[in-house]
């Protein structure tokens, strides 16, 4: 019998009822397997802040690095002002390099489309979301203007404010073949290789050539080249073509919001960001501290986080398992949240916790 020891974050806002739920749910479908968990409890978010200081403690940090898999609810992070972003922060520390976002349609679920089962393996450290910026009018930036337009003939206006888009070769392969990786081992026989290659030939165009060497060492999966733009409209147009895609930083941020608008929003969108020895799942929406301590959020986000949870520990059956019973509950539609009633008002809604224990039934827990 496997004991996996997991980091668990519960976060702020309603992220506590979430990760309860989510916990009671993940130990009954490793159950159904043989498996259970040791949970390290550790704290992150505006409610640590107050008596740690930060809103990571050290100690969080700490376990997670310790342990080398976590789980974490939702934290807020204040828009504009305040501490910087957690989930930055712990990308950033573990170079969790990739961010893995399954988006799949579910019967019971309201959405436009159905057939869709598309993964966005996306880049986190490099592109322009590397954080590499001049404010207009700084000196920085002035001096960035000067050199560049020393350079080339096409010139940057004065006053103009600049970020840098760096791509390598380095940071292309490594999720390149972490995508090919993951379409391989998911049974998948296609990888789309997302770029804007036509206009940014030193960049977007490094990616697509790092794509096409790694491919050569995966001829079991079919390799397309896509541009970022046409495959927005492809997405909505054929949804049932797309497979797994392979993005820089920037565009797999929005294609993965586009993606999980298609199956039902984030409310029913897992994610995990990935480095080479250390993971972190987490459902990809806010923390809604207006619904705090109300039992009323939707767990699936995060529970079907703890699936991808499960896989990466290698408990397949157990990810299998508990995957079929939460497509059987909301399938049934009888016990679930209010955001996947037909009728948002609808009184039969159940809350958070008995959503999960809906689902623990069904793993016959």
């Amino acid at each position: 019998m496997a004991t996996h020891r997991v980091t668990l974050i519960p976060g702020d806002g309603t992220g506590p009822e979430l990760t309860e739920a989510t916990r009671r749910v993940l130990e009954a479908a490793a159950a159904t397997a043989g498996s259970s968990f040791d949970w390290d409890v550790q704290q992150a978010g505006v409610d640590v802040m107050e008596t740690a200081g930060t809103p990571l403690p050290p100690e969080t940090l700490a376990s997670v690095k310790a342990n080398k898999v976590a789980i974490k609810g939702p934290i807020t992070t204040p828009i504009g002002t305040g501490f910087r972003s957690v989930n930055v922060a712990l990308r950033h520390e573990l170079e969790l390099f990739a961010c893995v976002r399954p988006c799949k349609t579910y019967p019971g679920v309201r959405s436009r489309f159905d057939k869709v089962d598309v993964t966005i393996i996306r880049e986190n450290t490099e592109d322009l979301y590397a954080g590499i910026e001049y404010e207009q009018g700084s000196d920085e930036a002035e001096k960035v203007i000067e050199l560049c337009n020393s350079l080339q003939k096409k010139q940057i206006r004065a006053g103009s404010g600049i970020s840098i888009k760096p791509i390598s070769h380095f940071g292309a392969e490594r999720i390149i073949r972490y995508g090919f990786e993951y379409a391989r081992t998911h049974g998948r026989k296609r990888v789309h290789a997302i770029t804007k290659a036509n206009i940014m030939k030193h960049t977007d165009g490094l990616f697509l050539a790092v794509a096409r060497e790694v491919a050569k060492d995966y001829p079991d999966i079919e390799l397309w080249e896509n541009l970022v733009d046409a495959t927005c409209m492809g997405l909505v147009q054929r949804p049932e073509e797309w497979d797994v895609l392979i993005t820089p930083n920037l565009y797999g941020d929005i294609l993965s919001d586009l993606t999980a608008g298609m199956v039902g929003g984030l409310g029913v969108a897992p994610g995990a960001n990935i480095g080479t020895d250390t993971a972190v799942f987490e459902a990809t929406h806010g923390s809604a501290p207006k619904y705090k301590g109300q039992n009323k959020v939707n767990p699936t986000a995060m529970i079907l986080s703890g699936k991808l949870m499960l896989e990466h520990l290698g408990e397949a059956e157990a990810a299998k398992n508990l995957e079929s019973a939460v497509a059987a509950v909301v399938a049934e539609g009888k016990s679930v949240t209010y955001d996947m009633k037909p009728d948002r008002n609808d009184p039969t809604a159940v809350g958070t916790s008995q959503y999960a224990d809906a689902i623990i039934e069904k793993l016959g827990a």
